[in-house]
């Protein structure tokens, strides 16, 4: 690793136990935090993760002020059950809705935006099991304890299949080869495609945001060549229970974190492309006479920075 990364891991790191809720509660003072669920079809876990944040970070102590679930076309009941337990639930097609709908993770944490009010964003996904609201007091630490931290990734084990560290296996095969390779300053984060995360409003909405899969790495990146490396922190959240993708679905992942990269080395002149990528992704399936293709789009699709969009008005105090 570089110097500069050693001294990064070893100033920017922390554990979630490193910010108990009394000190959170000292420092926070008049920042307003806002809690955002992006959510697709997860009834069977985003009812229980709401309740817990709204209970223990709401109503038991004044920490976070907002919490909303975006609902990404959900076709089951994850709306009723977000709403029961206490969160304000928005449509992601409902929002900004004079822009063309788009899909993906990403095109809901950046539309969420334009419909919360916080100084600190805090981003939570809506698949977690065993769920712990330190992984919001963990996340919103080091936003309080520094001014120039202006975003915080989390970290954990992932186990899959009783195997500690099983999971997370397009960060492992894909992201932190690409990071190595081409940002090496980014070489320190443990989890560069965590779905737990943090940032400054008025940082978030400088930048852009991919809408599908690639959106984690698309914003390390960019907040890297925007705030620097000192700027951006992570935590030990502990472990982090959820249910997993098959590996085809992964590949489709892949392809668009692949897609992502692309679009920064090209931005940032590390390199000079001498073709559009392919936008399809064939893959494999066993049939009764053998294998057979099945052809996909993967392409990726990028949001501007907010600040940019008509009719957003920013509320950024910091």
């Amino acid at each position: 690793m570089l110097p500069e990364v050693e001294a990064w891991l070893r100033g920017r790191t922390s554990s979630s136990d490193d910010w108990p809720l009394p000190w959170l509660l000292e420092a926070k003072r008049d920042t307003t935090v806002s809690v955002v669920l992006p959510a697709r079809d997860e009834g069977e876990t985003v009812g229980e993760i709401v309740a817990a944040i709204r209970h223990d970070l709401m109503e038991t102590v004044p920490l976070v002020d907002e919490l909303v679930v975006i609902d990404s076309r959900s076709t089951d009941d994850t709306a009723t059950r977000a709403t029961r337990a206490g969160a304000r639930v928005v449509a992601q097609d409902e929002i900004l809705g004079d822009l063309k709908p788009m899909d993906g993770k990403g095109e809901a944490l950046w539309k969420s935006l334009a419909v919360t009010s916080g100084d600190l964003l805090v981003f939570i996904d809506a698949d977690l099991r065993e769920f712990r609201t330190s992984f919001v007091t963990g996340l919103l630490g080091p936003l309080f304890g520094d001014p120039g931290v202006v975003y915080v990734k989390g970290c954990y084990d992932r186990p899959l299949q009783n195997v500690q560290n099983g999971g997370g296996r397009v960060t492992e095969l894909v992201a932190r080869p690409l990071l190595n390779l081409h940002w090496p300053p980014l070489a320190g984060f443990v989890q560069p495609l965590a779905g737990e995360y943090a940032g400054r409003r008025s940082v978030l909405e400088r930048v852009p945001f991919v809408t599908g899969y690639g959106v984690e790495l698309g914003l390390l990146i960019d907040l890297l060549e925007l705030a620097g490396l000192d700027a951006l922190a992570q935590v030990d959240l502990g472990e982090r229970v959820h249910s997993h993708q098959s590996t085809e679905a992964l590949g489709g992942m892949a392809s668009q974190i692949l897609q992502t990269a692309w679009s920064r080395l090209e931005r940032q002149n590390k390199m000079i492309s001498l073709h559009t990528p392919s936008r399809r992704l064939a893959q494999f399936r066993r049939g009764p006479s053998g294998h057979h293709p099945t052809v996909r789009d993967v392409a990726v699709a990028e949001r501007p920075p907010m600040i940019t969009v008509p009719g957003y008005h920013s509320r950024a105090t910091d």
